[in-house]
């Protein structure tokens, strides 16, 4: 995207732009589903515009990946590396979200399966019309924060301890989880999950359909599919934190 001269061709970026633009806006519609109403849709359509406009720098013809599909990436993870900038979801909140998945879990292995909606509220000491207000209110806090394994901010948690490792995990100190025996643990929890919400995952992040069409299926209202949506993340959080822990000790 430059001339001859070194100089950035704007006409380029502009039809750059033009032609990904949709792309871009259909990736931020696509996470916004999952924040709080304090995310404005524009901010993150143009930190993706940012990443669009990196990608077409940084991507190389010889790839085998499609542009389309490296310019996704990058523009997915500018959208999230603003978000995780600006500390969109207060601590409190973050701590309410990791309370509801020790709960489900907690019930889970007293009951030897997924516990309901009544019964998470129940563990929490909750009304189940209060309950269904808190996953709506946690909606969001779904990205995996360091502070979700800290053990109450005790030292030597397991991410500090994996920085010990590999000098070659240091930046990434997640990437472990992602291989081999994780990436198992976490098939095996998406199919502990209850009907509805294995079929609610599969339509939002395979399918990429937006909450209105989900609703449609479900036949449910979009309030109710954020619920839904938050309590199945829970369900995945409680369930995999134990085998996270296990996979790194």
């Amino acid at each position: 995207m430059y001339t001859a001269q070194g100089k950035k061709d704007k006409s380029a970026s502009s039809a750059l732009l033009t032609q990904y633009g949709p792309l871009v806006r259909r990736l931020a519609l696509h996470m916004i589903a999952k924040l709080p109403a304090s995310v404005e849709l524009d901010d993150l359509i143009q930190v993706g515009m940012m990443g669009l406009l990196d990608a077409a720098e940084r991507f190389q013809d010889d790839q085998d990946a499609k542009f389309e599909t490296y310019a996704s990436q990058r523009i997915r993870g500018a959208m999230l590396d603003e978000l995780r900038a600006n500390d969109w979801v207060s601590r409190g909140l973050r701590q309410s979200s990791r309370s509801v998945a020790t709960a489900i879990h907690s019930r889970e292995q007293k009951l030897g399966r997924a516990p309901t909606e009544g019964e998470i509220a129940q563990e929490l000491d909750m009304t189940l019309p209060s309950y269904q207000h808190l996953l709506q209110e946690i909606q969001g806090c779904q990205l995996v924060y360091y502070e979700d394994f800290d053990h109450y901010d005790q030292e030597n948690n397991f991410l500090d301890r994996q920085k010990h490792g590999d000098e070659s995990m240091l930046d990434e100190p997640l990437t472990r989880l992602l291989q081999g025996d994780f990436r198992r643990q976490l098939i095996e929890a998406i199919d502990l999950l209850p009907e509805r919400e294995r079929l609610l995952l599969s339509l939002y992040y395979e399918e990429e359909l937006n909450l209105r069409e989900i609703g449609a299926v479900l036949e449910v209202n979009q309030s109710r599919v954020c619920q839904l949506h938050s309590q199945a993340i829970s369900r995945l959080r409680g369930t995999l934190r134990e085998a996270m822990e296990s996979s790194v000790s």
